[in-house]
């Protein structure tokens, strides 16, 4: 089975996660996008790198959603989604790295 990019994907639930919940004007369709973009993302994470550094992983996508809220009333919507799942994408690019 091909390995998936679990940093694009987390990066991508971000983002798709929030368009979908704006252009849609409904919160819960980003929300569905969002958990099973990080569905995906945390199964390869204990596929590459293990149990452990698959929850703290998952804690970070959490972290980076809620944090991306306040950021948001100080630089934009859109820069925050991109600078939250731009952090993730580096968190899940630098563990998933370092399991091979």
């Amino acid at each position: 089975m091909p390995r998936t990019l679990s940093p694009v994907i987390a990066a991508a639930g971000l983002v798709g996660g929030y368009a979908v919940a704006r252009w849609t004007k409904k919160r819960p369709l980003g929300g569905v996008v969002l958990a099973v973009a990080g569905g995906v993302a945390a199964r390869e994470w204990q596929r590459v790198a293990g149990g452990k550094a698959a929850a703290g992983l998952g804690a970070a996508y959490v972290a980076a959603f809620a944090g991306s809220h306040p950021l948001a009333k100080k630089i934009g919507a859109w820069p925050a989604v991109f600078s939250a799942a731009g952090a993730m994408a580096g968190a899940a690019y630098a563990v998933a790295r370092k399991a091979d």
